[in-house]
């Protein structure tokens, strides 16, 4: 594996843990896509840093729970804004 990509899965590991954040807003973050942080956090981190990726993943496990949650909030406040 190269380092830059070692260093890149890394940082959005320190990112996701630092401010529980979504797959979709580390992404936009860091400028890649969805599918490369997943790959980042689920396949490359265990092989750099097993505890590390443990952790990020218990934070996108939470984040997946909440899912439905915030998906209604966002409703919600779109037919409110429509309403007004």
């Amino acid at each position: 594996m190269k380092d830059y990509i070692e260093e890149r899965a890394l940082e959005i590991a320190k990112y996701i843990l630092s401010e529980k954040a979504t797959v979709r807003q580390a992404a936009s973050v860091f400028g890649v896509s969805k599918s490369t942080v997943h790959k980042d956090v689920t396949e490359r981190l265990p092989k750099i840093n097993p505890l590390v990726a443990s952790m990020v993943k218990q934070v996108l496990e939470t984040n997946k729970a909440e899912r439905h949650i915030r998906g209604g909030k966002a409703t919600k406040l779109k037919y409110k804004a429509v309403k007004a």
